[in-house]
């Protein structure tokens, strides 16, 4: 190849009688060849200048091209994670007290976006698989912008917020009546009914996303080289983990904000006001809804001034030597003109679900989704029970390990792609080296975890009072404490205790700002080494301090372990866009989106769910005798559950993959290829 070009036969510009036959126009005899414009500085058809109609502005050329529809991309996959995977995840718990709802209501929103996701992806990637892909992400811009101002228009129309009065956690005297103390019927309420409206939010945004990950990253491998398409889908996704990060980030920070700005001044001396350290307090959990819908509105501009194709893809497709698995797929789908019409669409989708190639590869990327959103959703609530941190410290530390071992893990692997110049096999192979790594990195469960805590109730009694997993004691019986309000604080005797109440404090005292409880019937006096016993407090908010030292090793190989994970990301799906024929690339993507999240994403949660669940050992129990969340849990056994889950997924992505390295074969040109090249190195 001439000029510097590129070395490797996968991505060199075919010539002499081979390279003439693959160009040789329409196909004949099941050659597979296709129609190439003729190169030159003419644009091929439909590439045109970036504009509207009849309007291009110099300055807009400038971005008329990969870098500039990256750029363009970024910001698009970037403002749907900051929405769809960081301010709903975020908001959902004040979502649930603001407007009454329980958790499997809070669970359907959750879920609304992957059943549109599911139901339109493989329509909108088989339509829009010929369409103007560029427009096409303009109206996935206008849906997000839209569902994200449908799911905080709830606020706009719910009145202002009522807090009610303040509920005590210390130990209340018989005489005193105590709020909620009894079972009684919910107020009739039209709070609960917003939820339809959240769902159909969610809806709109699963409507907004389904075009994003499957035309836009096709449009993106359409319009660079082969060997650097890995590099840019790897960075596209990179990009879309930043949109988790902020939206964590920005969440938070709103959440500190009250939920209607200004807290209201009551006259009422049962109202207090309240602070963020109020189980009353909600934050402006809205704010970032309404921003980012105005702001992905933005987004439609220069969405819709790209052309059809870039300047130059014509070029580019006519130099890509085609890797389609040699199952007579590429043939059929081009002599017979499949996916033209909607008829054609039980045809195309039965090309696809018969490639093996294709299928391993889906089942092995749907293993490794259901691992990957597991951990995403849960891996705050592990590291807050296994080092006894506080959920939002938990969080924070989750964030930070996820999101940029993610981001690290999707650049690396598409920098080695590209630079190796792989063709779909060793795509694939790699694809085993990596998760091979991931699931020995897998092992850090088994020996960077902690035990329990003393917890009186749970596992020690009251001083020898009491019995085990009952939080009731004889020190404790009058106090009339509540189950649902766990408030945990750590005694002077090192015993974490479920809260002040079943601890028996009866007061609190502020020092130096800091909350101190005494007066203690259940909190033993244990003698200090130089004999005294001179205590300033009996019991501090907060769980006793761990003795565990772990964390740091345990941070360590889960992060690398996710890099390792998310390393095989970017190779599956330029290796499901390499195995396809030309025109079921986009489709490809979509029945990979739906088995992703049927077989990923959405059971992904739910399994581990009920695993961590299954390591309960105490369970919130209201006054009405019905089972709410954990609150206590055994922290060997969540281990051991959770690396058991992962374990099997990774190897089953492993068997998969060695699958499609089984079943993948060549077409014909790409071996002719290869052997042309072995010689002329023998010859050198």
């Amino acid at each position: 190849m001439k000029g510097g070009g590129i070395e490797n036969p996968a991505f060199e510009t075919p010539s002499s009688d081979l390279g003439r036959r693959y160009h040789a126009g329409p196909a004949r005899a099941g050659a597979g060849a296709v129609a190439v414009a003729p190169a030159g500085p003419c644009l091929g058809p439909e590439e045109g200048p970036c504009g509207w109609g009849p309007c291009t502005p110099r300055a807009l050329q400038l971005c008329n091209n990969s870098e500039g529809y990256l750029a363009a991309y970024s910001l698009l996959a970037i403002f749907q994670g900051i929405v769809v995977n960081g301010l709903i995840n975020i908001s959902i718990s004040t979502i649930e007290k603001r407007y009454e709802l329980n958790s499997s209501f809070t669970g359907l929103i959750s879920a609304s976006y992957d059943i549109a996701f599911c139901v339109l992806s493989l329509f909108v990637s088989y339509f829009g698989e010929r369409g103007h892909k560029p427009r096409w992400l303009a109206f996935s811009a206008f849906m997000l912008g839209l569902g994200s101002l449908v799911f905080s228009s709830p606020h706009f129309s719910s009145g202002k917020y009522q807090y009610g009065g303040k509920l005590e956690d210390t130990c209340q005297t018989a005489e005193t009546t105590f709020a909620n103390a009894t079972c009684s019927a919910s107020t009739n309420s039209s709070l609960h009914k917003y939820l339809y409206v959240f769902i159909l939010g969610q809806l709109l945004l699963g409507v907004g996303g389904t075009p994003l990950y499957t035309l836009g990253t096709a449009f993106i491998d359409d319009s660079v080289p082969k060997h650097k398409s890995s590099l840019y889908i790897g960075i596209g996704y990179a990009m879309s983990l930043l949109g988790p990060a902020i939206g964590y980030i920005l969440g938070g920070q709103l959440l500190k904000v009250y939920i209607d700005i200004q807290i209201p001044k009551r006259q009422d001396t049962t109202y207090t006001k309240v602070d963020q350290d109020d189980p009353r307090w909600l934050g402006a959990w809205w704010i970032g809804f309404l921003v980012c819908s105005f702001a992905v509105w933005l987004l439609i501009i220069p969405f819709s001034c790209f052309p059809k194709h870039l300047p130059g893809t014509a070029k580019i497709q006519a130099e890509k030597i085609s890797e389609t698995h040699d199952d007579g797929s590429q043939v059929l789908v081009q002599t017979n003109n499949i996916g033209q019409s909607f008829k054609d669409f039980p045809k195309a989708l039965l090309i696809l679900l018969r490639n093996p190639v294709l299928m391993c590869l889906i089942i092995a990327s749907s293993s490794e989704a259901l691992v990957a959103t597991g951990f995403a959703t849960f891996l705050p609530k592990f590291i807050e029970n296994q080092f006894g941190k506080s959920p939002s410290f938990s969080a924070t530390l989750g964030g930070l390990v996820l999101i940029p071992a993610a981001a690290l893990g999707q650049v690396i692997s598409g920098v080695v792609v590209s630079k190796c110049k792989m063709d779909c096999k060793r795509i694939i192979k790699f694809m085993i080296s990596t998760c091979s790594v991931a699931l020995i990195l897998n092992t850090v469960f088994l020996f960077a975890k902690c035990g329990n805590e003393p917890f009186a109730g749970v596992s020690e009694t009251y001083n020898g009072t009491g019995t085990l997993y009952n939080l009731t004691a004889p020190c404790n019986a009058n106090c009339r404490c509540l189950r649902s309000m766990y408030y945990p604080i750590c005694g002077r005797d090192e015993v974490q205790y479920f809260s002040p109440c079943f601890a028996g404090c009866a007061s609190y005292l502020f020092n130096n700002m800091k909350k101190t409880y005494h007066n203690c019937s259940c909190i033993g006096k244990p003698e200090r080494e130089d004999g005294s016993e001179d205590f300033v407090y009996e019991a501090v908010p907060g769980k006793c301090p761990t003795q565990c030292k772990f964390l740091p090793l345990f941070l360590t190989f889960f992060f690398f372990a996710v890099v390792f994970t998310f390393m095989a990301n970017t190779p599956t799906t330029v290796a499901i866009l390499r195995c396809v024929p030309d025109k079921q690339r986009s489709f490809a993507l979509g029945v990979q989106s739906v088995f992703l999240r049927l077989l990923g994403t959405i059971p992904g949660p739910i399994l581990f769910g009920v695993a961590i669940d299954n390591s309960c050992t105490l369970w919130d129990i209201n006054e009405c005798e019905i089972k709410g969340a954990c609150w206590v849990y055994d922290n060997e056994r969540m281990a051991y559950l959770l690396m058991g889950i992962s374990a099997a997924c990774k190897t089953i992505t492993i068997i998969f993959v060695v699958m499609a390295v089984y079943f993948y074969k060549p077409p014909p040109l790409t071996k002719a290829l290869q052997r042309k090249t072995t010689e002329r190195i023998s010859v050198i």
